[in-house]
């Protein structure tokens, strides 16, 4: 490993994954004035990020979305795959429950915004670096609201099917359904009527609230 892949002792070791330059540019700005943050590559696209992944193997990788030839959300799955222990932080623009929960479920250990301060990023990256999961305020107001409406719901007398838990906790792990149908050889149709049957019986009202419900209750984790 080269001097600039060691880094310095007791340094936190960043990869930036983003397509804008500009981006890339003024992180590290940033980190550049913190001596115990160093930005030790950077990646413009998912492809890019999990060849670097490898090759330094980051303390934590500052991980947008919304990127050409693989985004970002596939790119944590891969990353996670090839090295579980991987803390990926989100650093995005978008701040939609269709990206909030596949990032987390996909295994970001963190989810903040670009207009996130240089010092709420810096101690982003050092929660992360430590191993405590990091939110952008508003993005914790958004868990925290699925978590209480989920909560709230009771189930229905009539329990899941052996089938509908697996679909359940397929959707928990972030599988769409075109995935989980060829998991399980069926059709698309059919995993739609699971997912309705699941919602109906659950009394939720969307497929985050699902997932969320099966990781509360212990029927799917996010370390498989």
């Amino acid at each position: 490993m080269s001097e600039k892949q060691a880094g310095k002792t007791g340094t936190i070791r960043v990869l930036v994954v983003d397509d804008h330059a500009i981006i890339r540019k003024g992180v590290r700005a940033v980190l550049d004035l913190v001596p115990d943050i160093d930005l030790v590559g950077e990646a413009e696209n998912g492809i890019q990020a999990v060849k670097l992944e490898q090759e330094l193997a980051p303390d934590v990788i500052l991980m947008d979305l919304m990127m050409p030839e693989m985004d970002g959300i596939a790119c944590i799955k891969q990353i996670k795959t090839q090295r579980p222990k991987a803390r990926i932080l989100v650093l995005t623009n978008f701040a939609g429950e269709d990206m909030i929960f596949p990032a987390i479920k996909a295994g970001a250990m963190g989810y903040h915004l670009k207009d996130s301060s240089p010092d709420a990023l810096i101690e982003a990256i050092r929660q992360v670096n430590q191993g405590v999961a990091s939110l952008h305020p508003s993005i914790a107001k958004k868990v925290l609201d699925e978590l209480h409406n989920s909560g709230k719901q009771k189930l229905s007398e009539e329990p899941l099917t052996q089938r509908e838990v697996e679909v359940l906790r397929l959707i928990a792990l972030g599988h769409e359904n075109k995935d989980i149908a060829g998991q399980l050889v069926i059709s698309d149709a059919t995993v739609r009527t699971h997912v309705s049957n699941i919602l109906g019986k659950l009394h939720l009202a969307s497929r985050t609230q699902a997932a969320l419900y099966a990781l509360r209750e212990g029927l799917a984790s996010l370390d498989e």
